[in-house]
């Protein structure tokens, strides 16, 4: 069983990942913890084999966290969960450590896929037999395919609606959501739904006085 560390410092989507790893096999949530210090300390004291990280921490960034479990010989992989895209940043994050790189928002397919293609690199052991076996074993990281979005949906917009469900704690309607970043109400209504689709966010039905009840969305799994 790989035991896993969930940081991040927005209780919701810390919620939301220890679900997502729960339910992939062969992997366990060992903790979950809000700063880079609190994620020090739990792996010093707690057996880990790999940490999801946030980047930006209250604390202190993913990057200096990276650092101090290498500085301190813990033998922990990470894979970075974050919505930093700078490529410069990325690079970083390699010359760390960092074995995956997942961008927010994102599916439960887009994690599964991660854990399971780590969990094939983690389960590799014994000596190679030449370069070609190596490779594999590397390859094995990397995803096989893209998870694009529908056609006509665009990874900005995404965002945006992810991050203003995130901040509203009662939830939004398609209303409110076009509302807060400038869109349609069709156009809102589906990325909200997409997000519903995928584990992102779950619906709610909201009674008025008269008529039939409005959906809303609130962000993280049912």
């Amino acid at each position: 069983m790989i035991r896993v560390l969930v940081v991040e410092d927005e209780p919701v989507a810390a919620e939301a990942h220890r679900l997502y790893v729960e339910r992939v096999g062969g992997f366990s949530v060992a903790g979950v913890v809000h700063s880079g210090g609190d994620a020090l300390r739990f792996c010093e004291r707690e057996p880990v084999d790999l940490v999801l990280l946030d980047f930006y921490l209250p604390d202190t960034h993913g990057l200096a966290v990276c650092r101090s479990l290498r500085a301190a010989g813990l033998p922990i992989d990470v894979i970075a969960v974050t919505s930093a895209r700078d490529l410069a940043l990325v690079k970083a994050a390699v010359s760390v450590g960092v074995v995956q790189y997942l961008l927010k928002p994102f599916t439960f397919a887009s994690l599964r896929e991660k854990l399971e293609r780590y969990a094939e690199f983690h389960r590799a052991s014994g000596e190679v037999t030449g370069q070609a076996e190596i490779d594999r074993a590397l390859a094995t990281l990397r995803t096989s395919e893209q998870h694009a979005l529908p056609k006509g949906m665009s990874a900005e917009t995404l965002e945006a609606i992810t991050a203003a469900l995130a901040a509203a704690s009662e939830g939004l309607s398609a209303a409110g959501a076009a509302s807060a970043i400038g869109a349609s109400r069709v156009t809102a209504r589906r990325y909200l739904e997409y997000l519903a689709d995928n584990g992102l966010a779950h619906r709610e039905p909201r009674y008025g006085q008269v008529g039939r009840p409005e959906v809303w969305y609130r962000h993280g799994p049912a």
